[in-house]
Order: C-alpha cells, then structure tokens, then sequence
C-alpha cells in the first residue's frame, strides 16, 4: 500500500506490523520481537498532516468503525474521507497483537504465563515504531478512552511536537489505588478457577468470567443499574442483575482469554506518566501538544477529578465534562455529547 498517495480509497485495511527488534520493557524484560495488528482507513494528505491515532480501552480492538461508530465513520466527527485513520490493538491483548499465547520465537512454545509484564509506557514504545514503519511523522490527533487513554498519554509525552493534539476519554495520568483494586479483585478471581496456570488457552475461563462482572461494577454507575435491572415483581431470588452479571461474563470469555486480561489489567496498573520524571505534574507540564481531557460526572472507576488534573497541569489543556447515567462506559455510548465537545475542540485548536 503507498501510504503517499492522495488517491486511496477509504475503504478499511487490516495488517499486521512485525518488527523482529527486541523491545526493552520497563520491567528489564524483553521481547525478542511483536507483532501489532492494526487498521486503516482513508488517506494521507500530501503534507501527511491529517493523521487521527486511536486507542481502545481495555478488552477492545483495532476495528474502532464498530466500538466508536458514532465517531468514527463516513459522515461522522472522524470521517476518513477527510482523514488518514490509524487504530492498533495493544500489545499484550488478543485481538492480532502479541499476547500470552503467541509463539515464543526463543522456545517455538505459546508464552503463557512466561509472558513479561508490560506497563503503558511499553505499549506507546511498540505504537511509535508502528508509526515509523507507516512513515509517519506527525499526527494531527492522539485519542484514548480508559486504558488507552493512558497509553495515549504516555506516547504524547514522548511524541512532544509530533502530536498536535490530544484527547484524553475517562482516564488519567496515574493510576489511582481504587482502580488498581478493582483490577486485583478481577485477577483474584481468575487465580481462583482451578484451571489458573495449565498450558491451555482456556486457562482461567470462568476466572475470567466472575473479573468481568466485577468489573461491570465498576464501568456502570448505580444509577443505571436501577434503571435497567430493577425488578417489576417481588422476588427473593434470580435477580434480574445477577442474570446480566453472568451474561456478561460469558460474553467476554467467548471472545477474550484470561492471560491477556491479566496482563493488560496488570499494565492499567502500572501507568504513572511522573514516573522517572519528577512526579505527574511536572510531566504534564512537559506536553506540548493541546490536550483536551474528557471527564464524566459519574464515573467511579476514572473520576472527573483525574480528568480535570490533567487539563489544569498540561500547558494547554481544556476540560469538558460529559453528563451521563453510563458511568465509565459513557464514553462509548454518549456520542451526541462526544461530538459536540469534539467539535467545539476542533473549531479553537486547528489553527
């Protein structure tokens, strides 16, 4: 594909990116090597100045036509007819990238649980070398929700005058003790389930199944659950929520492994944009690019807070609040208030 070219067409591409250099991770490991499953849509400019990077959130991928459709889209905020659109699935998840149960090019073995711990920073590190074998040399827009918010962070604070902006959805600049609970609360239940540690890619399923619908808790507000689960009749069992709750952790082990999730939650964790730089403020300080960051009102897992820290330590930063019901997963689902904080964005920063 001739990435130059004015004349592609905005149909989607899906590759995979192999680099056969070894990634240094913070934790002293390595990778011998990765591969990064990534999509496209749209086409450069000329002058390559239209490049929109997107970052999912924890269990998504690199298909953001289908998990932000009312963002990303033919005549949507994000239209590839204007824009070159690149979105990569993490390092660590399930979905194309390498994960625990990758081939080991050193053991011809799945990693399992061999597999390194990986941080945010590890993750920006592998999307930077992608960026250099797309040749891309800025990009217009960095956007992230929850986990890759935090990537997205880290990467623009390597990127500096690379990134002309960036947005930054439910999400903050360390992780915070309340969500590094949740996390471990999820990673206790997997260690649970009694096939935890076998050699198989189904190891910790029902694990996986239980984390899911604690961390259902966390992504939803109570509000809603009182809105779509309260009862119509009176009961003294088989609850309406304890049906969704068990739903939706079979919905996510149908289509996700433990091992990925355990690393991933692990690398939620490990995110601390101050560190090694002399603290989270002082690194914000340290952007250079406009930085909008987008709380919500309810929000129990990355509070409006975090968000409002960060627009008040970056150089140029903006806060908007989107008002929701959701919680956390309102940034998934509050599309009208998205684009229209969106664009107000757009109309004062693309000078």
């Amino acid at each position: 594909m001739n990435l130059t070219s004015p004349y592609l067409i905005t149909d989607m591409t899906q590759e995979i990116f192999h680099c056969e250099e070894e990634l240094p991770l913070e934790s002293g490991e390595s990778l011998p090597g990765f591969d990064i499953s990534y999509t496209t849509q749209g086409h450069l400019t000329p002058q390559k100045d239209n490049v929109i990077w997107v970052l999912h959130a924890l269990t998504g991928d690199a298909n953001v036509h289908e998990w932000w459709s009312g963002l990303v889209g033919e005549d949507k905020f994000f239209d590839p007819t204007k824009y070159f659109i690149v979105c990569a699935n993490l390092l660590g998840s399930c979905y194309g990238s390498t994960q625990p149960l990758s081939k080991n090019p050193k053991t011809e073995k799945p990693y399992y649980y061999d597999f390194p711990n990986l941080s945010t920073r590890d993750m920006a590190k592998a999307f930077d070398q992608l960026r250099q074998h797309l040749g891309i040399q800025k990009i217009d827009t960095i956007i992230g929700g929850s986990l890759g918010g935090q990537v997205a962070l880290e990467w623009s604070y390597n990127l500096q005058e690379q990134v002309r902006k960036t947005i930054i959805v439910a999400s903050n600049a360390k992780t915070s003790p309340w969500t590094i609970g949740f996390n471990e609360a999820q990673r206790m239940a997997i260690e649970s389930d009694n096939t935890w540690g076998q050699n198989s890619p189904d190891a910790g399923k029902k694990g996986l199944e239980a984390a899911r619908a604690i961390g259902m808790l966390s992504y939803r507000h109570q509000e809603i659950f009182h809105t779509s689960q309260a009862e119509t009749e009176e009961k003294t069992d088989h609850f309406r929520v304890s049906s969704y709750l068990r739903y939706q952790g079979q919905k996510l082990s149908n289509r996700f492994n433990a091992l990925s999730y355990w690393v991933l939650t692990k690398a939620m964790d490990s995110h601390d944009l101050g560190r090694g730089r002399g603290g989270t403020a002082k690194a914000l300080s340290e952007i250079k690019s406009k930085v909008l960051s987008i709380g919500i009102n309810t929000d129990l897992l990355f509070t409006k807070e975090e968000s409002q820290f960060i627009s008040k330590n970056v150089p140029n930063g903006t806060y908007r609040e989107i008002s929701s019901i959701y919680g956390h997963d309102a940034f998934l689902v509050e599309n009208e208030q998205l684009n229209y904080i969106l664009t107000s964005f757009y109309l004062e920063n693309n000078d």
